[in-house]
């Protein structure tokens, strides 16, 4: 490691001890800031870590929702961003004010609002339940079969949820843009280059590429498949950063970046915005900060408290 980035990692370490913090890094950030943090993993597990240690400070090294997240579960810590700016596609693709107007519009629906966690705060204080990707199938099934449900904000998603319960739902027509730049020629291209391998796709992705995939799951349960699957080779059709942890986790296996028709891999523009300088900013300045009305919060924490009860 270059000895600019030994010192900027030491100058982390020695913040994060002064300020009694933990690092909290999101699979999609870059490999420098995934190897510094405490804990790598999903936003919801994450989260779940944060509230669990005795730290003061947490740092999510993650999109602005996730920071969100883990101010819900752990309103007592001070919740703090690389970069407040690290926004998210599908986060903004249902904004709150919206979901309550098209709730409201439809009185006759009687929904239950059922909120993908990649949602901001003021989504989840509306929704009845949250649900993550590893989850949603056993969400959707505890659901009341009298009451509609609206799956928000990614439609993917629940299309993928609907085809596996068979449950029908409306879908809030939104999506991840690294996810949706996946398409069926770029997969069967690298499938072609690499007939051996294993295609694990992430269920954000749209129905042509889950298609094609062998395996169709969330990016923590991509680890557990990888390792106990007996082939040797994986395209990874997700947000490249997950390669990293999968090469340290899994490293007796091959990992391929899942390829756009444009780049032969894909990066999160927002995730990317992180970097380990501005992780040690945040860490000395303490800011930028995740701050949340608590109304808000409060409501929020509801939905997600819910979501661990029908999940059980």
């Amino acid at each position: 490691m270059p000895a600019v980035a030994t010192d900027l990692v030491e100058e982390i370490l020695d913040l994060k001890k002064r300020r009694n913090a933990v690092i909290l890094a999101h699979n999609y950030q870059v490999g420098g800031i995934q190897d510094v943090a405490d804990f790598v993993g999903d936003s919801l597990g994450l989260s779940y870590k944060a509230a669990e240690t005795n730290a003061d400070v947490i740092a999510f090294c993650g999109v602005h929702f996730m920071g969100e997240t883990a101010k819900i579960l752990s309103p007592s810590k001070r919740v703090v961003i690389p970069d407040m700016d690290a926004g998210c596609s599908l986060s903004d693709s249902c904004p709150a004010d919206k979901l309550a107007a098209f709730v409201a519009a439809h009185p006759e629906k009687n929904y239950f609002v059922i909120a993908y966690i990649n949602c901001s705060a003021g989504v989840k204080a509306l929704a009845d339940c949250i649900c993550t990707s590893g989850n949603a199938m056993k969400i959707v099934e505890a659901t009341p079969p009298d009451r509609n449900i609206l799956f928000v904000p990614d439609q993917n998603l629940g299309a993928w949820v609907m085809e596996k319960t068979g449950r029908k739902m409306d879908l809030w027509q939104g999506n991840c843009y690294v996810h949706v730049d996946f398409t069926r020629n770029s997969i069967s291209k690298i499938r072609e280059e690499y007939p051996d391998a294993k295609v694990v796709a992430h269920p954000e992705c749209t129905f042509a590429v889950r298609l094609l995939a062998d395996e169709v799951c969330s990016t923590e349960k991509m680890v557990a498949y990888c390792r106990q699957s007996p082939a040797k080779s994986f395209i990874i059709v997700t947000e490249s950063g997950m390669l990293h942890r999968l090469k340290k986790e899994v490293p007796d296996k091959i990992f391929i970046p899942g390829p756009t028709d444009l780049c032969a891999c894909n990066d999160c523009r927002y995730m990317k915005m992180n970097t380990l300088e501005k992780l040690r900013d945040c860490l000395d300045l303490l800011e930028p900060e995740i701050l949340i009305p608590e109304a808000i919060r409060a409501k929020a924490e509801l939905s997600v408290r819910r979501m661990l009860t029908l999940s059980r």
